[in-house]
């Protein structure tokens, strides 16, 4: 049996100010910190280790990754980064105020686009406030403009097959820090979630997901590390 656990960055500055965030790189609140703090703790107080982590390309998982890491005394563990595993691009949605949003376009429109499974947000504007086009670590990758969760979906499935997999097979012990819906994909392929139910999956921030894989990287169980008792973890 592998081990894979997923973690959700800790909270960020605009998790904290309710606006949409997408790819724009914003850092963790002191909440968000000592999250991935206690994340961390929590993991090696559990008996957990790694081999390899893997991360997006944004502060905010990076961030949670580092410090969890620096908790279990494994700051020295390999780590790579990838785009593929960005948050979802939020288009023109990026920067506003959800409640705000709702207001000026209506709570179903904004339930649309935030929890369709292919309906994706108004795309964002070029050369605008939260155009990435210049921003070196993109350099040379299309990036979009929006996205929906099926684009998501699309967009973190290939990095899984071509890198992740193939390391949980040969029995390797990994780590993923990154955001809702790139964790919601992973999660969507593991447990062969719906495309009706997997936008109403809440991923909390900061809170490992311990996935128990058998043959085939089938999911055999999947559970957060806070909920389970600790004899059934060690």
């Amino acid at each position: 049996m592998t081990q894979l656990v997923l973690i959700r960055h800790g909270q960020s500055a605009w998790n904290l100010e309710n606006r949409f965030t997408g790819w724009w790189d914003v850092a963790l609140t002191p909440k968000g910190e000592e999250e991935a703090k206690a994340a961390g703790e929590l993991m090696a107080a559990r008996g957990l280790d790694f081999d390899l982590c893997f991360t997006s390309f944004q502060t905010r998982a990076i961030k949670t990754l580092h410090i969890a890491l620096e908790a279990m005394g494994r700051l020295w563990l390999p780590v790579e980064k990838h785009w593929r595993l960005n948050e979802r691009h939020y288009g023109g949605l990026t920067g506003l105020d959800k409640a705000e949003t709702m207001t000026k376009h209506g709570e179903e429109q904004v339930k649309v686009w935030r929890r369709s499974f292919d309906i994706p947000p108004p795309a964002l504007e070029p050369a605008g406030e939260f155009d990435l086009t210049n921003d070196r670590r993109y350099a040379g990758i299309a990036i979009p403009t929006h996205e929906s969760l099926k684009d998501t979906i699309a967009r973190v499935l290939p990095y899984w097959e071509e890198r992740i997999a193939p390391c949980l097979k040969e029995g390797k012990r990994v780590l993923v820090s990154a955001h809702g819906n790139s964790l919601r994909a992973l999660v969507k392929h593991l447990s062969d979630i719906s495309d009706i139910d997997i936008p109403s999956l809440e991923i909390p921030t900061g809170q490992p997901m311990v996935f128990e894989l058998g043959e085939g990287l089938k999911a055999l169980e999947r559970y957060y590390l806070s909920e389970r008792p600790e004899d059934r973890t060690a």
